[in-house]
């Protein structure tokens, strides 16, 4: 199989490389100057053994490929607010011998949420979720980064929306013998939802830096545990954190890297790049979304997806909000009468 990696970020282009470096076929889809650094310089990968250059087709869409092949794997890692884009891109696509990409080719949705995967079933008929684990960043055009050791990471993989087949296992197999784990699972959603609980702390961390003060550590327990609480209100069911940790165990442990600092998650680096775009629409937004379709208040969650959303608007700097004025505004936002005027907690 050939794996094109829609979206050679920090996520994609850590997944591409390392499936390169294994000896299989894999291109790397990007734009701007990720793509002309990877196409004039290729895939700088810094990993615990080193840096590893690949030099791998590059491509800024379908176009650029010609037709695709019928043994092709799409591989969607491009942050959630840009995958709807990215399916109407790809969906159309011809493949060698007819039909179209979103009929014939597997999509596998390499990303952060629950939202993606259901964008996809709109256009593709086989869909396959990724819980993804992995540690990574983009560092700059060009190079990304994996510290993760003995394992770059963990992807429970399995269709979606349940369901597991041989495709799934072959994918597998494939990321197995590429420095991850790739657990066959037939209810990968449940791996998710138990990611998403854990990434509700995205914002927190991209507006203010890492939760590594008391303070910082109660905010992110009571943004989760609310999140858990409209889960079980929705019936939705979700890994237990004793059943996360005896899948992880000390798998993919953190080695600092020379030349690549670890800097913050997936949030924190969209702000710090200056997208102008943050995932937490699909973060934290997806607690808010079912919290008003189940009738369960989530003023924190919806807090943080605000807040969030203004500073990559606004292009304010990662880290730049004190904790306590963090916390203040939350306790504030917690106990606001709905509707009432917030442009003092968003400028």
């Amino acid at each position: 199989m050939r794996y094109v990696i829609i979206g050679a970020g920090a996520v994609g282009g850590v997944i591409g490389g390392r499936l390169a470096g294994a000896g299989h076929e894999v291109v790397l889809v990007a734009r701007g100057a990720h793509f002309e650094a990877l196409r004039d310089h290729g895939l700088r990968l810094r990993v615990p053994e080193g840096e590893l250059t690949h030099r791998l087709p590059v491509a800024d869409g379908p176009a650029a490929l010609g037709e695709l092949r019928p043994d092709d794997v799409l591989v969607l890692a491009v942050k959630t607010q840009d995958s709807a884009a990215a399916l109407q891109t790809w969906g159309p696509a011809a493949v060698t011998g007819g039909g179209t990409a979103a009929e014939r080719l597997p999509l596998i949705c390499a990303q952060n949420g629950v939202e993606s995967p259901r964008l996809a079933l709109r256009v593709f008929r086989r869909v396959y979720g990724v819980c993804v684990w992995l540690p990574s960043t983009y560092v700059e055009p060009g190079v990304v980064s994996a510290p993760g050791s003995p394992l770059t990471g963990i992807l429970h993989l399995g269709r979606h929306p349940h369901g597991a087949d041989e495709t799934a296992r072959l994918i597998a197999a494939d990321l197995e013998k590429a420095h991850f784990e790739a657990p066959v699972v037939a209810d990968v959603a449940r791996w998710q939802y138990a990611k998403l609980l854990s990434n509700l702390g995205n914002a927190l961390e991209a507006v203010t830096g890492p939760a590594d003060s008391e303070e910082a550590a109660a905010l992110l327990r009571r943004v989760r545990a609310e999140g858990a609480a409209v889960l079980d209100v929705a019936g939705i069911p979700y890994t237990s954190a004793e059943e996360q940790q005896a899948a992880r165990g000390d798998k993919v442990t953190l080695v600092p890297l020379d030349g690549a600092p670890r800097g913050g998650g997936s949030s924190w680096q969209s702000l710090a790049r200056g997208t102008g775009t943050i995932e937490a629409d699909y973060l934290n937004g997806e607690i808010a979304l079912l919290g008003r379709l189940h009738g369960v208040p989530t003023p924190l969650n919806d807090f943080l997806q605000r807040l969030a959303n203004t500073f990559a608007r606004e292009r304010r700097a990662a880290g730049s909000m004190p904790v306590g004025e963090l916390v203040r505004l939350a306790d504030e936002a917690a106990v606001q009468v709905p509707g009432e005027d917030e442009a003092e907690l968003f400028g």
